[in-house]
């Protein structure tokens, strides 16, 4: 049985109730717990608490329309769910780059944890090919049976099981640093050499985008200083999720940062952690500070740099668990029917003075209020308040009598009317924001829409109550920020571009090009392949600019890199140094043949650059020395490569000199 529960009513239970309603359920019930994305950011505590509470009694966790947001996929790593339903949108719309991208995570992460795949939304053969071709093996829909109160009696009913996914152990009571393994290795480094390590983690999950969830501490509020407040609104702007954790850093230090106060004793008070983690990356910087004295940059830090996938998803927990959650109102809901005139007076009405209290509190309410009615043709409405009249453009005595979806039009998004239909036939509460219309003139707004049912002492849907409250300005105002967002992504990514791009031949520059060498050796040290540096040097090429100019001289440098660009794999790395200088990285080599693989590639690489080139009507020819360094006979780094290749480059240049 799948039941859809908000996190903060999992949370507020006893545990022993929930033991008890687990011990009690008919033998065979597998009972699995629903997670909905619009709790994911808002209620992060509450969210894995929750999680962790549903695990003790036994239940499983399903995360519910995963691809609707891509906040579902961030968090996915932190819930580790048993079962993932996709959104309906992925069996009944035509594949594109976003599904492809959603199903790149889901999959990954069910081969990893033996997760389910369940699809939602199947409604024909069609549908049902799709989802099984997305990976599904679980899926629900009227393909298989319309919603009822027991199984389609012409199907046969089949065992779920589970694979027994366990959560994430980190929560709020370990510290990041405690979830590194027995035996991890532990480095001392100065404070300034993790901020450089940081800064290298937040560039990495600005790359991943929307799905990655980046999580830090900064021990005191201090320490998030001013130069870290514009790294980490590029952080919002690129990422999906940001949290920070400090003594006395409130709830929110930059606009879309979630932050967390530390208490004294919270041990995490003397820890320096980055957590960067997504669907397919996840690294982590784990500190603990030494207790120096001195100059706050020469501070020390015992810490461990870790790419293993269980550490950082625990490690992320333990902070994300720390962040404060965010308060939701609380609503009720009248459970009478109220006519739709006041009579004058209690007696006149043959009710009581709370009664009275409740319309005249139904008719003040600044939010719209209907009731319709459940039991006759067509649901109409037999109760609106003043409110709704304003909201809708019509008087009471319009609409009385009319089904709500009057206030639809053609732009109303057909799904959300769906799943509020769908709510409707199976008697349950339904939340959502809608496009709706107003008057005669049928000028657009946005509904934020509450639906709850009212029943009679048989346990049977009679009524429904609607809340309805105008959000328009509310939506535009988060239109806007999305495109101003989109604007300045555009933007970020423009400028990253310009500052690691060289301008002539279009290659990354130096900077780039150390950058994800640095990371292909992280990665190198990891599963224990080789990496090998060219060091590229074109012969004659200063002969060629002072016969026919610089501007023939810059045309044959773009033909040399077209030329070493063509003769690379599709991972390898190519760069400009500057001049005629070139980088090339062999990524992912086996360490027996590295050198030899590397000498191969060298040789095609000079005999690409000899062809000859026309040049302003003449045919010139240059050469190219190449040397090589291979990690990690040569080094382990990328700057004692890069000087060991330099020095036989210039060997193999200069033979008499060497």
């Amino acid at each position: 049985m799948f039941v859809n529960v908000e996190p903060q009513v999992l949370e507020s239970a006893p545990l022993e109730e929930l033991l008890a309603i687990a011990t009690t359920a008919p033998a065979g019930l597998r009972v699995v717990v629903e997670i909905t994305e619009r709790a994911l950011a808002t209620r992060p505590a509450d969210l894995l608490r929750a999680v962790e509470r549903v695990r003790e009694v036994g239940w499983g966790i399903a995360l519910d329309d995963v691809g609707a947001e891509s906040m579902s996929l961030a968090f996915m790593p932190l819930l580790r769910p048993d079962v993932v339903k996709l959104d309906l949108r992925l069996v009944q719309q035509r594949p594109g780059p976003a599904v492809a991208e959603i199903m790149n995570a889901v999959n990954g992460y069910a081969e990893r944890t033996g997760a389910l795949i369940l699809a939602e939304g199947i409604e024909d053969e069609a549908h049902l090919a799709m989802a099984r071709a997305l990976g599904a093996s679980l899926g629900q829909g009227w393909h298989f049976g319309r919603p009822g109160a027991t199984a389609v009696p012409d199907r046969e009913v089949g065992r779920l099981e589970l694979p027994g996914t366990s959560g994430a152990a980190g929560n709020a009571e370990t510290s990041p640093f405690s979830c590194l393994p027995d035996g991890t290795q532990l480095r001392i480094a100065p404070k300034a050499l993790l901020i450089e390590l940081s800064k290298h983690l937040e560039r990495q999950a600005m790359r991943l985008g929307e799905t990655c969830v980046v999580a830090a501490t900064f021990q005191e509020a201090r320490h998030f200083t001013p130069a870290t407040g514009l790294r980490y609104r590029d952080l919002v702007a690129r990422t999906g999720f940001v949290c920070a954790l400090g003594a006395d850093l409130p709830v929110e230090p930059l606009p879309g940062v979630r932050g967390a106060h530390l208490a004294s004793a919270d041990p995490v008070r003397g820890e320096w952690d980055v957590v960067v983690l997504s669907p397919h990356f996840s690294a982590a910087l784990l500190a603990r500070d030494l207790g120096d004295g001195g100059p706050d940059m020469q501070r020390r830090y015992e810490y461990a740099l870790t790419y293993d996938r269980r550490t950082v998803e625990r490690a992320g927990v333990s902070l994300v668990a720390r962040v404060a959650a965010e308060p939701l109102p609380l609503e009720t809901v009248p459970d009478v029917a109220v006519p739709t005139a006041a009579p004058a007076t209690a007696a006149a009405a043959g009710r009581t003075p709370d009664e009275v209290l409740l319309h005249r509190a139904l008719a003040a309410t600044t939010s719209g209020v209907t009731i319709a009615d459940m039991t006759a043709p067509d649901q109409p409405l037999v109760y609106v308040n003043a409110a709704f009249e304003q909201l809708a453009g019509l008087t009471a005595g319009e609409v009385l009598g009319r089904n709500c979806r009057f206030l639809q039009g053609s732009d109303t998004d057909p799904g959300t009317v769906d799943r509020m239909r769908q709510a409707i036939r199976e008697g349950a509460e339904f939340r959502a924001t809608l496009l709706n219309h107003r008057g005669p003139d049928r000028e657009p707004w946005w509904n934020e829409i509450h639906l709850a049912p009212v029943l009679d002492a048989a346990g049977d849907v009679v009524q429904y109550i609607g809340v309805q409250t105008d959000v328009t300005g509310r939506v535009t105002a988060e239109r806007e920020l999305l495109r101003e967002r989109d604007r300045t992504r555009q933007h970020l990514a423009q400028i990253e571009e310009l500052a690691y791009t060289d301008p002539l031949t279009a290659l990354p520059n130096r900077r780039r090009f150390e950058e994800r060498m640095e990371s292909a050796l992280w990665q190198a040290r990891l599963d224990g392949s080789a990496v090998a540096l060219l060091f590229l040097d074109l012969d004659g090429f200063k002969a060629v600019n002072d016969a026919l100019g610089h501007a023939a001289g810059d045309e044959l440098l773009q033909v040399v890199a077209d030329r070493l660009r063509g003769r690379l794999r599709r991972g390898d790395l190519l760069a400009r140094l500057g001049g005629d200088e070139f980088l090339v990285g062999l990524l992912g080599l086996d360490p027996a043949t590295a050198a030899r693989e590397a000498g191969e590639v060298a040789g095609q690489l000079r005999a690409a650059v000899t062809e000859p080139v026309v040049l302003c009507s003449q045919s010139v020819q240059v050469q190219a020395s190449v040397g090589i360094s291979v990690h990690p006979d040569d080094g382990a780094d990328f700057g004692p490569l890069l000087h060991r290749a330099d020095a036989r480059m210039y060997a193999s240049k200069h033979p008499a000199t060497a």
